[in-house]
């Protein structure tokens, strides 16, 4: 939704292959960026100038990878960090995540990282000083209507760009942090590669700026704006306090065409392997029932992956194609291959809990594993919910309900569409909290059941 969306457009992360790559492309005497250009001034400068441009160029050349060298002590020193953070312990299956915080830059180990970055960062400001003064005569070429000049003008100063916007986030994760902005540094356990990461606190002043105070006017139309039929969540997200509201109806007679199951008798999800058994069941014989034409929606990829092994086998018995987010194919692919497949069950995450639109047939059954809370140890996450008093009842849920409004919007997508949504999650009915998410739907038909009898229940609903 449209927090997300714009928290991870505002969002900034580098790694040391990533900064390897752009010095790579910045060049030198007789490559990058910097090489094509002394090339083309060859005839077009006087001896002298053209002994000033080289040696500006080489200059420039030294300190890029002068920095990029640096850079590598500052990712081994943070490595240093993150192995001090895990008191020596081997990586796990899941990246490691750590909050740069305030305590995090009193520790004696944030010293090593302090100093690395202020070597590299007095070597990228020399740096920066080069590329300014090398834009100038670059400017001036495009200006007379060179072609080439134009393009590595615009190719130097998106690397100009780059270079400013990591100084920016490393000076604040590393030394002096904007404390509207969240640190976090990632290691990821598959490639072993170090992330730094920066991302908005809060983004309603974002959407000040760049979006109410840029408009005369903006209109915000979605579905799923409300929890629990009132806007209020969303207007103190957004800094949309004085923006005028409309609850439109829908034109979907829900209450006739999509039948809510919970199962009562599934074990909760703190009961992993009950509940994973349980999911399994549940998909392998509904995808039975339904003859495929299904999505699961999982809040965790490794239950999807642990659950797709489980059950393709299986269905593949029964001449039904089991899909998974994750294959290789993008999102977009991915759900095309599903309505083309006659018999097909799709198993997705977070990409398919929104703005996937399957009408007909193609999709009569909705499965929603688990509710979907964000990982509260997420950095960003972990983060906003320190800025409310009752995190949970003000930010997780609120969030959560939203999100599963909108998992619940992919199924009925015209007045003709018929479906099951099973919520494999039985907190909606024993946790306090649980009638909020009910009470956001639509007026469906609501029932309670034992799992096993959802296959069955499932064939009437849709006169299979």
């Amino acid at each position: 939704h449209l927090e997300s969306a714009t928290t991870n457009a505002m969002s900034f992360r580098v790694r040391a292959v990533d900064i390897t790559r752009l010095i790579r492309e910045l060049g030198g005497l007789k490559t990058g960026v910097l090489g094509r250009f002394v090339d083309l001034c060859e005839d077009l400068l006087k001896p002298a100038q053209m002994a000033a441009l080289t040696q500006l160029v080489q200059k420039a050349s030294d300190l890029a990878f002068r920095f990029d060298n640096q850079m590598n002590q500052y990712y081994q020193a943070l490595d240093a960090f993150l192995v001090e953070q895990r008191d020596g312990r081997p990586l796990g299956t899941y990246p490691q995540q750590e909050r740069v915080l305030p305590s995090t830059r009193t520790l004696p180990i944030w010293l090593d990282v302090e100093i690395a970055w202020e070597l590299a960062n007095e070597t990228l400001k020399s740096l920066l000083l080069i590329l300014r003064d090398l834009r100038t005569p670059m400017r001036e070429l495009a200006d007379q209507d060179n072609e080439e000049a134009e393009d590595m003008w615009g190719s130097l100063g998106n690397m100009f760009s780059q270079l400013e916007e990591i100084q920016k986030n490393l000076n604040g994760l590393t030394t002096d942090p904007d404390m509207s902005t969240i640190y976090w540094v990632e290691i990821n356990p598959k490639y072993l590669e170090i992330n730094l990461n920066a991302a908005p606190l809060h983004i309603g002043s974002l959407m000040e700026k760049h979006l109410w105070y840029q408009k005369e006017s903006v209109i915000l139309t979605s579905a799923t704006l409300t929890t629990n039929g009132e806007f209020e969540y969303l207007r103190r997200q957004l800094n949309a306090e004085d923006a005028d509201e409309l609850v439109v109806g829908s034109p979907f007679d829900y209450e006739t065409s999509a039948l809510v199951y919970v199962a009562t008798d599934i074990p909760e999800p703190s009961d992993y392997n009950g509940h994973q058994r349980a999911v399994e069941m549940a998909i392998t014989n509904v995808a039975k029932a339904s003859g495929g034409r299904m999505l699961a929606l999982f809040t965790s990829y490794a239950q999807l992956q642990r659950t797709s092994n489980r059950i393709s086998p299986i269905l593949a018995q029964n001449d039904i194609q089991v899909y998974e987010q994750g294959e290789g194919a993008s999102a977009n692919m991915l759900l095309e291959t599903f309505k083309e497949t006659e018999r097909a069950v799709l198993l997705g995450t977070r990409a398919f809990w929104e703005g996937v639109d399957v009408p007909g047939e193609a999709l009569s059954v909705l499965m929603i594993v688990k509710l979907p809370f964000d990982v509260p140890s997420d950095p960003i996450i972990a983060a906003r919910a320190e800025t409310y008093e009752d995190p949970f009842y003000q930010y997780a849920l609120p969030e959560a309900i939203l999100r599963f409004r909108q998992g619940f919007g992919r199924l009925i997508r015209t007045q003709t569409d018929r479906g099951v949504v099973a919520v494999l999650d039985k907190r909606v009915l024993t946790k306090q909290y649980g009638r909020y998410f009910i009470e956001s739907l639509p007026n469906c038909t609501f029932k309670q059941g034992l799992l096993a009898d959802l296959p069955k229940v499932t064939e009437r609903w849709l006169n299979l």
